[in-house]
């Protein structure tokens, strides 16, 4: 074998390996984009994400955080406080009218430092003894606070899993109501196919059929108006779990049974008194009135004396002393303790007042409370009611829309045989589609108020 044909065998077995290697690339290129695109969100999924990565529920970590250093400061403030400070004053004397007289060779000389410097050296400390009670009740206070932050979080968490709840079942919903508007639009276009022939050996007049073809459009329309509808709930539902970037999101179609809308429906009674004792909006209210007691402890304790103890150490140097910088640190050191007492006696009614509004604001932390009480027990019973209403609407309706496919079907295989005629063809189909989208509703209605219902016994 020649040097040229060895050289392009070599090329050519180059470019075998470049190819298969582009091939493995693209391969598995287009293998990760397939998974990504794949990708379909459970309920649970989407629930997880959200309570993860939701700015709402971010900020109220945030806030969290701020009410517990809050409680760290407060717990800080019975301890004694202790700084250190220094003084260093260069002073300026022009007029001054007598210094310094030295003996030198003899002779009495007079000197006048009309600049001269002092400095100060001190560490203080203080400690409030006593005030009232005021600082524990403070931390008391603080601490209430630091929950009520943690539940407003809670609170959080629980509306957007409901709201999520609520735009899943609708997405599922919506996508059993657009195979129920492609299964319409599949008769439609049979009806029109069948007028078409009926037309050409004259069964059939051209009116009769302009009306099947309208039929055909309005169901087109009617698809994708329901196709629409699904993405604007994904849409939403992507804002909720903030994946402003995932263009290709989609969820799970789990399958519902019809058992599962027809299963027992929770006592109103027994899930209204779990969600008392378990509900965050109730218990923060039950925290907003003992916030209001320890206020009205606060606001007495200005009324009471306050005791406190303090101690210092100090001392102080200066040029105008002809002693060394040390011996003068020495010897003008000295030692403080004392402890101060101050009794309030007038305060322009201002113990009197903050006792008062504390006492408002307590009867309105009871008034929140009776109404959120008040507001919990009407969205337990609209549940309670949808789920029983439907749950008698979707037994009804399954019946129905057996009842409308029979009597569709004859009333199909009749006009195939000039038996009906076009507004009895389109009457029966409209009664059929009407039956299933009753039945549909109905069904996911039952199962995401008995889903509710249970939501809030949690």
């Amino acid at each position: 074998m020649n040097s040229d044909s060895t050289i392009q065998h070599r090329i050519s077995g180059m470019n075998k390996i470049i190819i298969s290697c582009a091939c493995l690339f693209f391969a598995t290129a287009l293998s990760v984009s397939a998974q990504v695109t794949e990708k379909k969100w459970t309920l649970q999924e989407c629930i997880d994400y959200a309570l993860q990565n939701n700015i709402t529920l971010k900020k109220n970590r945030i806030q969290r955080k701020s009410a517990i250093e809050d409680v760290k400061q407060s717990k800080a403030e019975l301890l004694p406080s202790l700084n250190a400070s220094t003084n260093q004053n260069v002073i300026y004397r022009p007029f001054i009218a007598s210094g310094q007289s030295t003996v030198a060779n003899g002779y009495v000389q007079s000197s006048i430092d009309k600049v001269y410097y002092n400095g100060s050296y001190g560490v203080n400390a203080n400690w409030t003894v006593w005030n009232g009670n005021r600082n524990h009740n403070t931390i008391k206070l603080n601490e209430l606070t630091a929950q009520q932050a943690e539940l407003d979080s809670v609170t959080s968490a629980r509306t957007i899993e409901e709201r999520i709840v609520q735009l899943y079942t609708q997405i599922l919903y919506t996508n059993e109501a657009i195979s129920v508007a492609k299964q319409s639009l599949e008769a439609s276009k049979v009806n029109e196919s069948r007028g078409i022939t009926m037309v050409e050996v004259g069964k059939m007049s051209k009116a009769d059929l302009a009306q099947l073809s309208a039929q055909r459009a309005q169901d087109e329309y009617n698809l994708v108006a329901a196709e629409s509808q699904v993405k604007n709930y994904k849409f939403q539902l992507k804002q909720l779990l903030e994946l402003t970037e995932a263009a290709d999101f989609d969820v799970a179609i789990p399958q519902y049974t019809d058992a599962q809308a027809l299963e027992a429906i929770p006592a109103l009674t027994t899930v209204y008194s779990d969600a008392l004792n378990s509900r965050p909006e109730i218990r923060n209210a039950l925290l907003a009135i003992e916030k209001s007691d320890v206020s009205i402890d606060i606001a007495r304790a200005t009324k009471s004396p306050t005791v406190n103890l303090n101690g210092s150490l100090g001392t102080n140097t200066t040029s105008m002393d002809d002693r060394g910088y040390g011996h003068q640190l020495k010897t003008n050191f000295d030692m403080a303790v004392g402890a101060s007492l101050s009794i309030p006696i007038l305060d322009n009614r201002q113990t009197k007042t903050a006792v008062n509004k504390a006492k408002l604001q307590r009867e309105n932390s009871l008034l929140d409370l009776k109404d959120k009480q008040k507001t919990l027990y009407n969205t337990i019973e609209t549940y309670w009611i949808d789920a029983t209403t439907n749950q008698s609407k979707f037994k009804a309706a399954k019946v129905a829309t057996e009842s409308q496919l029979t009597s569709y079907e004859l009333l199909s295989e009749q006009f195939r045989l000039g038996l009906k005629n076009i507004v009895e063809l389109m009457t029966g189909k409209t009664n059929l589609v009407q039956a299933q989208q009753n039945e549909l509703e109905s069904k996911y209605l039952t199962i995401y108020n008995i889903y509710m219902l249970k939501f809030y016994q949690k």
